[in-house]
């Protein structure tokens, strides 16, 4: 049996609208193992924004449970829930989030900073690691405004790598990339999931990424509408290996 990394059950969150309640989640319940790679859809407005900000430790729920790591996260105030994210999740955004004017080892050294248990020494070395297993071991002084986007989007994983997390949570991760570059970044990600066993939630719009992960669970209207396993997993490399070399 792999471990279970997420449980999460009967989940609620409601908003208070002026006088109106506004009910983003209504009652979603599902479990996430170690070494899944699980595409979450939905169009805007359908909830998948506030799952994943309550995956992602940045909520609390309004009724219902979410354990992280076996670690139930509804009690914990703001402090404790920014300890656990930090410690156990690697977040990837669609916009970077990069120190512009900052070196890649350093913007990859960030989330290790609020951790008194690694030394300096420990956070350089940790971060030229996770550098180099993006393919950036040749970058480590480039600035991120000096770097393409793809290679800014590879900084962001590096960065997401660095404390080791138990998931890797990936917020629209190619969405501002272009589609060749979209498949490098895809092909790195189902790498680090097959190779290195990391368990990866990758929240999109985009349907066609479903056909590159194991698990693909789909939310509408604040309810999972489905979840389903992919017995045919598609190779991003094979797809990336067809498409058009850009000049």
């Amino acid at each position: 049996m792999r471990k279970e990394i997420i449980r999460i059950e009967d989940l609620k969150r409601d908003f208070v609208v002026g006088e109106e309640t506004v009910h983003a989640l209504r009652g979603v319940s599902f479990s996430i193992c170690e070494g899944e790679f699980v595409t979450i859809m939905g169009t805007s407005g359908s909830g998948k924004s506030t799952l994943l900000n309550l995956i992602g430790c940045l909520d609390t729920p309004t009724q219902g449970e979410y354990y992280l790591d076996g670690i139930s996260v509804k009690t914990m105030n703001k402090n404790q829930r920014a300890t656990l994210r930090n410690r156990k999740i690697g977040f990837i955004f669609q916009s970077y989030n990069l120190l512009p004017k900052t070196t890649a080892v350093d913007n990859v050294q960030l989330p290790l900073m609020y951790n008194s248990d690694v030394s300096a020494k420990e956070r350089r070395q940790r971060s030229i690691r996770a550098l180099q297993l993006v393919g950036l071991g040749d970058r480590l002084q480039h600035k991120s405004n000096q770097m393409s986007g793809g290679q800014q989007q590879r900084v962001a994983i590096a960065r997401a790598l660095v404390n080791e997390p138990v998931i890797i949570l990936a917020d629209e991760a190619t969405g501002n990339l272009d589609t060749r570059t979209s498949f490098e970044i895809l092909t790195l990600l189902q790498r680090l999931n097959t190779e290195e066993g990391r368990t990866i939630i990758f929240v999109t719009h985009n349907p066609e990424l479903a056909e590159y992960s194991s698990r693909n669970i789909v939310i509408r209207d604040g309810r999972i509408k489905s979840d389903t396993y992919n017995p045919s997993v598609r190779s991003a490399k094979e797809t990336l290996d067809k498409l058009p070399k850009q000049d």
